[in-house]
């Protein structure tokens, strides 16, 4: 089994997967400083990319977002990963916006990964995130955010077990109406594709 998965960290969309892993995490930390919902003190500048980004400098917040991400990575690398959402919720536990990485990983890809091709594509969502502020929504007082991951298929039981102690079914609640989007950045870069855009209930919503 260890030779299978190292063999699989290997190939290129295991390496693919591994760069997404790494981006998303810093992706979401930058989300999270973005809307506001903790101090601006409880982060720290960093570099990534050569992109000046945010990291959380409270080590339950940074320990929640690293193990979500990472417990992904085995599902993403076999291509069962079709979005990775941050969602934000009212202090009645509807959403209110969603933030969703749009994830699509070329299986049947077959050369090396460029590397720098990689982190080039992804770096530009990077430098548009701290820009799309004005398009998101004003949080309420009282609201709180979760990592969701939307799945094409369901994973075998025995897909990783460090995964099955991070990652439950979710009883989210969901809008009835479809939502209008907003699209903010898009990649496609072998054999990788992602795109990023936000999602608010439509007018017609019903409220709860």
């Amino acid at each position: 089994m260890e030779r299978k998965d190292n063999n699989q960290a290997k190939a290129p969309q295991g390496e693919a997967a591994r760069i997404l892993t790494e981006f998303l995490e810093v992706a979401i930390t930058c989300i999270i400083f973005l809307k506001g919902v903790y101090p601006h003190g409880a982060f720290e500048r960093r570099r990534y990319m050569n992109v000046v980004v945010h990291r959380a400098r409270h080590p339950q917040l940074r320990d929640y977002i690293h193990s979500s991400v990472n417990g992904l990575l085995p599902f993403i690398q076999k291509g069962l990963v079709e979005r990775v959402v941050v969602i934000f919720f009212d202090n009645e536990d509807f959403p209110i916006e969603r933030f969703v990485f749009k994830v699509n990983l070329n299986l049947s890809y077959g050369s090396k990964v460029e590397q720098s091709d990689l982190e080039f594509s992804l770096r530009s969502f990077l430098i548009k995130l701290p820009v799309s502020e004005s398009l998101t929504k004003l949080l309420p007082r009282g609201c709180r955010w979760e990592i969701t991951a939307y799945f094409r298929a369901l994973p075998e039981a025995s897909t990783s077990k460090d995964s099955e102690l991070i990652w439950i079914p979710t009883d989210t609640k969901q809008w009835q109406q479809p939502p209008l989007i907003t699209p903010i950045k898009s990649m496609n870069s072998e054999p990788l594709g992602v795109q990023l855009y936000l999602e608010h209930p439509s007018l017609s919503e019903p409220k709860p």
